[in-house]
């Protein structure tokens, strides 16, 4: 082979190990860059259009064989552009079942190729063992059979699974059941594959910020002063009714609170209302935990009002709908990746395993996520919950937290601490770690006032719970967004 045909090959090669190594980043190990990993795509698409451009001058099998192998980069990249480029719900769907068609049509042409090759090897040692049975007679390519027509030598163990005579296909139907085996095995091959990507993946999920940035202080509510207009009465004095005409000073004016963004909410250098080392794509999302033991899902409709009301105190953008996750489920979230903050609530027991417990430790401490814990309901609750993290951060003490501390009162000055009952007390719990909040505690309900009808509390109450709510879920994404510029300045 002269060198002008090795070169293409080896540097098809080099791409190849290249573009396996991008598709293990982008699926697992989040080290490189959306620009890298662009750029990467893109050099191996460029390989990908010059073999399907040399492969029209080569015979049907080469041909076919390229077009196949070439499906999988074009497919994976698809999926890679899809995933960066789109945000909505039509492109999250599209995005599944480009998925699902690939995982179906790479599973087809695997299998293709797999009967193909058994069929033809299959044939070469029927075929050679006629030739050896019968001297000089040429023998045409057999067609489909059930039975072998050219038996191995008396006495020898065929153990080739390509070969009609290997012994576990027995003496009959030989053909029928290498088909089968063929089957079946390409069947838990592929099942393993997945599994195996499965396993290196983690069923990855991505969590982003909206990107953005902004000052880490209150907000100061502006005060307008507004004169009331009344309708002017007209008194007859030769009147029958007995009227008291109000004197001048008691036309009051009236105080009206405009609460206006004197700076834009967010955290760090950026532009518009979010974060620093957010995307443009990023959303801030309310996930909800969902454990054994207890009634998890208890108003579980209420999150999404509080997630409409955090976009509309903050301008920031938010995904579609709430979600939730299994506990265990956090751990398919990469470091720099993960949620900054996830919610738990109930009023029965919490029964968490030590894989669990492994997992929610995880997540605060070297994924740097927070928990936010609302107490729906009991005593006992509250008493459960600070069992679970005596078991998850054993070495951190819980502390009461003061009004003045910053998730009190950044964006909205709190100046009490909001609940619809004081279930477990009146005053919110936090569990710091290396001085920020990892797990905070609301003792009385704090979800119930987020529902439709606000659990019948007053006006005030319900609209400081959102408030507070507001606080609690900005001071995860800010101190999420400390962490991620501080990991940047140290790499």
């Amino acid at each position: 082979m002269t060198f002008s045909r090795t070169l293409p090959v080896v540097l098809t090669v080099a791409v190849a190990v290249g573009w396996l190594y991008l598709w293990l980043d982008w699926l697992t190990f989040n080290q490189l860059s959306s620009e890298q990993l662009w750029g990467g795509f893109g050099l191996s698409m460029a390989v990908v259009a010059w073999w399907l451009d040399q492969s029209r001058k080569k015979d049907r099998v080469i041909r076919h064989l390229v077009y196949s192998i070439c499906f999988f980069p074009v497919w994976q990249i698809s999926l890679f552009a899809l995933g960066e480029l789109g945000s909505s719900d039509a492109s999250g769907i599209f995005t599944v079942w480009l998925y699902r068609f690939g995982l179906f049509f790479g599973f087809l042409i695997g299998l293709l190729w797999v009967c193909w090759f058994t069929e033809k090897k299959s044939r070469v040692w029927q075929k050679r063992r006629l030739e050896y049975g019968s001297v000089g007679k040429r023998v045409a390519p057999l067609h489909a059979m059930h039975l072998s027509i050219a038996g191995p030598i008396d006495g020898l163990r065929v153990w080739n699974p390509l070969d009609m005579d290997a012994w576990y296909y027995g003496k009959q139907r030989q053909k029928l059941r290498q088909s089968l085996t063929v089957l079946v095995s390409y069947f838990i091959f592929f099942a393993l594959m997945i599994l195996l990507l499965l396993q290196i993946s983690g069923c990855k999920e991505l969590y982003e910020m909206p990107a953005g940035g902004g000052e880490q202080k209150p907000n100061q509510p502006v005060v307008k002063v507004q004169k009331v207009i009344k309708k002017k009465i007209i008194f007859n004095p030769l009147s029958k009714v007995i009227a008291k005409v109000p004197p001048i000073e008691e036309i009051k004016l009236q105080l009206m609170e405009i609460t206006k963004h004197a700076y834009t909410v967010g955290y760090g250098k950026g532009a518009g209302a979010g974060f620093a080392g957010g995307t443009n794509r990023g959303k801030v999302r309310f996930i909800r935990l969902e454990y054994n033991g207890g009634d998890w899902d208890q108003g579980i409709d209420a999150d999404l009002n509080m997630l409409v009301q955090y976009n509309l105190r903050t301008q920031h953008k938010i995904a579609e709908r709430p979600e939730t996750r299994k506990i265990i489920q956090l751990r398919n979230f990469p470091v720099g990746k993960s949620p900054p903050i996830v919610y738990m609530t109930g009023q029965k027991n919490i029964s968490l395993g030590k894989t669990e417990v492994d997992v929610l430790k995880e997540y605060l401490t070297e994924k740097h996520g927070m928990l936010f814990a609302d107490n729906g309901g009991s005593a006992h609750w509250g008493n459960q919950f600070k069992s679970l993290m005596n078991r998850v951060l054993p070495n951190v003490s819980y502390i009461r937290v003061p009004l003045d501390h910053p998730i009190h009162r950044i964006p909205f000055p709190i100046p009490f601490l909001p609940y619809v009952a004081p279930h477990g007390g009146t005053d919110a719990l936090a569990w710091v770690v290396n001085g920020r909040i990892a797990a905070y505690y609301h003792p009385g309900d704090i979800g119930d006032a987020w529902a439709d009808d606000h659990a019948g509390v007053p006006a005030q109450i319900w609209e400081a719970c959102y408030q507070l709510g507001t606080n609690v879920i900005f001071y995860g994404h800010t101190e999420y967004s400390k962490w991620l510029e501080a990991r940047k300045k140290s790499d």
